[in-house]
């Protein structure tokens, strides 16, 4: 068989010579073994031998320390920037004493990932700060707000909208935990950090300049619109509100994040909307010195009077010390800068208690008019939606009317109590946002989990309503409408829309002050303390602004605003959140007719039903002291007081048959002598002694005062004897002597 043709080229291939190419190498044999080899290197520098480490210094569980972590918030990826933020998270929460060595190159590394273009990075920063900045002091985070607010208001002007939108949460953050820096400066001309933060804001709604012409044309801030989407809009709006309250807010702020504030149900009542019928700022405080508490007391709402080397007889009753210490509540613990700052600035001048963040009014008044297209555009959008019959509105949607109408509130609320003669032209923007709002009043919805912002809604439109009709009050009237006034011709236009709404909120106060239900869809229920305490500014403004329906001599209609008032306040049950409030309000209106400097036209004496009222609510305060007992001492001392001052202006409304029933009704107070338990001390006994609180000096103070308006002796033999009883063998027993001069303990 012949020899294949592969095995014959095979063959040839064995003894035949391979010809070498020019510029090639020889070729290496088949049987050769390639002896070259490649290494690779792994950088360990966690492992590394060669350099020491702190073993002391705290580390992540991947091995990073703090130096690691805030170098990689500059890493090119987005995801090692995040995972930064989340190791940053972690060691902290670890070893929480590093933020006080660690927080200047913090707030270094973090400031520049406000404006990550990555929304991963952004939202975890939010998270982190959101966790680490409420729990670091104020006065330790204020020395940084100038870096924080530099590149927070640089993102509110981002080229990028979801930028913008985050820069917006990061300054929610910033107003929770160092409010008094985000808004300083944020109505004056120079580029502050409020100014900056304020011109975002405009800037990303697109409303217009916040300065130039006052009554010129306003421009756009940028000619790039952006749609905003109900959720964007929500946020910018809603932080947009909190900056204005408080900035606007006619109090100093707390330094304190954990000091109670003024809307708290256990607060103390602020009673600045009664400034008006006062002729100076120190009348008003002299008068709310009246019923200043000792116990427990707040350092955005405290009065303070100058200090004297001799105090005054007047200053004498009923106190001790009349003075004010703001760092001696403190002592114990160090003072800290902002505590400094504040006694420095109440000590030298009572008027930068209300007034120190009252900005200019014309500047607020621009600021309104610039606003004013955007609050009513934002209303009248989702206004149909969430007020419809039958329908069922997102919470997005109420939440955007509920935040312009505080907007509005905050804005209009300090033009009108700041300006002397308000303009025209913002009482009639005022009363077309009233307009606006008043067909949906009141409003009402069946869920419970929407009930909340439906009731602030109807409380703001109140506040909005009492607003306009002082303000249409106070504006001089033409001859003509005198005219028609005097022949009975009822108003036309406007003020025939204000009185119909004034008739409308007062029948709405009314019916919540009595327990009933607003509207159909409801049922009846007590008044809740917030919305007692938010309503109580309308309800001065519908009494002392004499409006229609508002009168105190309609006792038996629905205005009858004041008789509902005293009706509420003996009715509510002590231990109610409400009881204290109520004392403090109808306590202010008693001695109010019986205070020389005001000069309002309130006055409850002339009338005999009003007279009868008032009576009867004093006369339940001591049955107030014995179901209070110790349970809550301010409320105590605050219903003490309330009767001390009172018995020392001696009320028309206090005549003889008053005062003795007073004294009869003091005596379980103190000590009674049961018919079948026998002699009981009573709820005095169980209040702190005189050591270590003022409240049983406070009642002595009382029972002294009620036995000097005696008539015979015999009518307060029993009050007598119940209050020797009472401190016999106490610490008070020196001073019951002193103040009654009584002769028991010598019988």
């Amino acid at each position: 068989m012949p020899k294949s043709a592969k095995k014959k080229k095979d063959k040839v291939a064995d003894f035949s010579k391979a010809k070498l190419k020019l510029g090639k190498g020889k070729a290496a044999a088949n049987n050769a073994i390639d002896t070259s080899f490649k290494a690779r290197s792994i950088v360990l520098p966690s492992q590394s031998i060669a350099v020491d480490k702190d073993t002391s210094e705290p580390i992540t569980r991947r091995q990073l320390t703090f130096a690691d972590l805030i170098s990689h918030l500059k890493h090119y990826n987005a995801g090692q920037r995040k995972d930064a933020i989340l190791g940053l998270r972690e060691l902290f929460d670890a070893n929480w004493e590093l933020v006080d060595s660690c927080l200047t190159p913090l707030v270094n590394g973090i400031v520049r990932v406000i404006g990550d273009e990555d929304a991963g990075v952004r939202k975890q920063l939010l998270v982190f700060l959101n966790w680490l900045l409420p729990k670091i002091p104020s006065e330790t985070l204020t020395p940084h707000s100038a870096l924080l607010l530099l590149f927070t208001t640089s993102a509110q002007t981002h080229i990028f909208p979801e930028i913008r939108i985050d820069a917006i949460r990061f300054l929610d953050i910033l107003l929770e935990c160092i409010p008094e820096s985000v808004v300083s400066g944020w109505c004056e001309t120079n580029d502050g950090h409020g100014s900056r933060v304020l011109g975002g804001y405009l800037g990303i709604l697109n409303a217009g300049t916040k300065y130039g012409e006052l009554n010129g044309p306003l421009n756009a801030t940028s000619t790039a619109s952006v749609v905003l989407t109900p959720a964007s809009k929500l946020v910018v709006l809603r932080s947009l509100s909190t900056f204005l309250r408080i900035a606007l807010s006619a109090e100093t702020t707390s330094t304190s994040r954990n000091a109670s504030t003024s809307t708290g149900s256990s607060a103390s009542l602020n009673a600045v909307f009664m400034r008006n019928v006062f002729p100076s700022l120190d009348a008003f405080y002299a008068f709310e010195s009246l019923l200043q508490p000792i116990l427990q007391p707040s350092k955005g709402t405290c009065v303070t009077r100058p200090w004297h080397p001799v105090a005054t007889s007047d200053a004498d009753l009923g106190d001790i010390f009349p003075q004010h210490y703001p760092l001696l509540r403190s002592m114990e613990d160090a003072w800290t800068l902002q505590e400094l700052a504040y006694a420095t600035d109440t000590s030298s001048g009572k008027d930068k208690i209300y007034d120190s963040n009252i900005a200019d009014a014309e500047f607020v008044s621009h600021l309104a008019n610039t606003l004013h297209s955007t609050i009513v555009e934002t209303y009248l959008d989702s206004a149909p939606a969430v007020f419809a019959p039958g329908t069922t509105p997102s919470e997005t949607q109420i939440q955007l009317i509920v935040v312009v109408a505080r907007i509005a509130q905050s804005l209009y609320h300090a033009i009108m109590q700041t300006a002397d003669n308000v303009d025209q032209a913002h009482i009639g923007r005022l009363e077309s946002i009233i307009g606006y709002m008043a067909p949906y009043f009141p409003a009402s919805t069946r869920d419970g989990k929407l009930e909340p912002f439906f009731e602030e809604f109807n409380l703001i439109f109140c506040e909005l309503t009492s607003l306009a009709v002082n303000a249409t009050t106070e504006v001089p009237s033409s001859r003509a409408a005198q005219k028609r006034k005097a022949r009975g011709v009822p108003p036309a236009g406007a003020k025939a829309k204000a009185s119909i709404h004034t008739a409308r909120v007062t029948q709405y106060i009314t019916r919540r002050l009595r327990g009933e239900p607003a509207t159909p869809a409801q049922l009846g229920a007590p008044i809740p303390p917030a919305a007692y305490r938010a309503l109580l500014p309308t309800v001065w403004a519908l009494i002392s602004g004499g409006g229609p329906s508002a009168g105190a001599h309609d006792a038996e209609g629905e205005g009858g605003v004041l008789h509902a008032v005293l009706d509420h306040a003996v009715r509510v049950t002590s231990k109610s959140a409400c009881k204290r409030l109520a004392i403090e309000f109808v306590a202010r209106l008693m001695l109010l007719s019986l205070e020389r400097t005001h000069h309002g036209d309130f006055s409850w004496d002339r009338d005999p039903a009003l007279q009868d009222k008032f009576g009867a609510w004093l006369l339940h305060l001591p049955q107030v002291l014995w179901e209070l007992g110790s349970n809550s001492l301010p409320s105590t001392e605050v219903t003490l007081r309330v009767l001390l001052r009172v018995l020392q202006r001696r009320p028309k409304a206090a005549h003889a048959e008053i005062i003795a029933s007073l004294q009869s009704r003091l005596v379980p107070f103190f000590f009674m002598d049961h018919q079948t338990r026998g002699p009981l001390a009573g709820p005095y006994k169980k209040l702190p002694v005189a050591s270590s609180s003022r409240l049983r000096l406070l009642a002595l103070d009382v029972a002294s005062t009620l036995m000097g308006l005696r008539n015979q002796e015999k009518d307060f033999e029993g009050l007598a004897k119940a209050v020797g009883l009472a401190v016999a063998g106490e610490e008070e027993q020196d001073y019951w002597i002193h103040v009654s001069g009584s002769s028991f303990f010598k019988k």
